[in-house]
């Protein structure tokens, strides 16, 4: 693809685009509410009331009512609040047990492809993640998934929230290339549209199990991205790799 001769880098949302978030939480949240008698919780819909804080958390930071915070704090308060909403007790709980559920999302397993095709892609661009999340969820994430990240990045280095182009711009700045040299690749419209504002190339790759089996969003692409792949084997295929 002609778009993709002067690539140098691939950088990748991380929540839904290379992890399954939904059921890394919801596997956690199962033995979590097990041992607190709440088994008639259902820890998919858990998962996703816990999800559902996640924009309004960070639309707090990009709003400026609130100086930048990382997700590894938001995730925590609003787990607090997600408990609460269940009817469970936060302040009844211990503050270990509570930063073990939270560290849920530095436990999130890859699609079933994931790691290969990164591994593929790598051998042509460099890889990196450029994620909301912080750099210990995504390390730690990383380190037990076999990710193979030439480096960790996200909004920690960037210090802002996509969409915000502050996240997409720095991200270029601090690989030491220009914007047209970096592409996104993410399952999610929204945020390729946000990157291709910023002067970034795109690649879409769906994920329709992210949302569970009623998932309406982000079946295909909006627009007409730089690439689009049926997976990350497929992308890899795609981009010569």
């Amino acid at each position: 693809m002609a778009r993709f001769d002067g690539v140098k880098a691939l950088v990748f949302d991380v929540f839904g685009t290379v992890v399954d978030w939904r059921e890394g939480i919801a596997r956690d949240a199962a033995v979590f509410l097990a041992r607190h008698g709440r088994g008639d919780i259902d820890p998919r819909g858990f998962a996703d009331a816990w999800r559902q804080r996640y924009q309004p958390a960070m639309e707090q930071v990009r709003s400026g009512r609130r100086p930048f915070t990382r997700l590894d704090v938001l995730h925590r308060e609003n787990l607090e609040g997600v408990l609460n909403d269940h009817g469970i007790n936060a302040g009844m709980i211990s503050e270990d047990e509570l930063d073990d559920l939270n560290r849920a999302w530095h436990r999130l397993d890859p699609w079933p492809e994931a790691v290969a095709g990164l591994t593929r892609l790598k051998r042509r661009f460099i890889i990196a993640p450029l994620s909301n999340g912080n750099i210990a969820l995504l390390l730690n994430m990383a380190k037990r998934a076999g990710l193979p990240w030439d480096a960790i990045l996200g909004a920690e280095v960037a210090q802002a929230y996509k969409p915000e182009p502050e996240a997409y711009l720095r991200t270029a700045e601090v690989l030491g290339i220009r914007p047209a040299e970096l592409c996104l690749v993410a399952a999610h419209n929204g945020d390729l549209k946000a990157a291709r504002g910023c002067g970034l190339a795109t690649a879409f790759v769906p994920r329709p199990a992210e949302h569970g089996p009623g998932q309406t969003k982000d079946l295909a692409p909006a627009e007409p991205w730089d690439a689009v792949g049926k997976d990350f084997q497929d992308l890899a295929h795609k981009l010569g790799c």
